[in-house]
């Protein structure tokens, strides 16, 4: 298929927001929220501020970005590691007591293979209570990890994991 990128329209997808507080989010993201130096314990509040529904002792460390805060619900007693992206362009939902590791990729974007132009093929991230998505794995579009469900390290969730299931670096769900 010959791609022609430049028709690209990105339809029927819409930021949420106004383009002043996008900006001010970006600014807000790239200036302080990321930085070691910016206190964990106010990243939560920061996130609320944008939106964010965040719940009770949650830990978000340094080099988190999340993409669109609006599109962010987070239950309590969740930890989210270092260099963590939450691209959420479309709704993430974290369940309580949830663990997100070190470099893990929760991805609510993608793109119609089949279209000449990319456009959109976007679907929400769900992790339900107790699951754990590993150092480096990913989790793509439409994707929900079951309750207790475990994402190995750099392992790709393409479709659910199931309560209480494993899935391994070399599988591929």
């Amino acid at each position: 298929m010959d791609r022609s990128l430049l028709g690209f329209s990105g339809a029927g997808y819409d930021k949420g927001r106004p383009l002043l507080v996008q900006a001010a989010w970006f600014a807000v993201l790239h200036l302080a929220f990321v930085k070691w130096w910016f206190p964990a314990r106010w990243r939560p509040a920061v996130l609320r501020v944008f939106g964010a529904r965040i719940g009770r002792r949650v830990l978000i460390r340094h080099r988190v970005r999340v993409h669109w805060p609006w599109r962010l619900d987070v239950g309590d007693d969740v930890w989210i590691g270092e260099d963590a992206w939450l691209l959420n362009l479309e709704q993430i939902t974290i369940g309580n007591d949830v663990c997100v590791s070190q470099g893990a990729l929760l991805c609510t974007g993608s793109h119609q293979h089949r279209s000449r132009t990319f456009e959109f093929d976007n679907g929400p991230v769900r992790l339900e209570a107790g699951a754990w998505v590993a150092a480096r794995a990913v989790v793509l579009r439409g994707v929900t990890i079951g309750p207790g469900a475990v994402v190995g390290a750099a392992a790709v969730a393409h479709r659910d994991v199931g309560p209480g299931a494993v899935l391994t670096t070399g599988a591929v769900a």
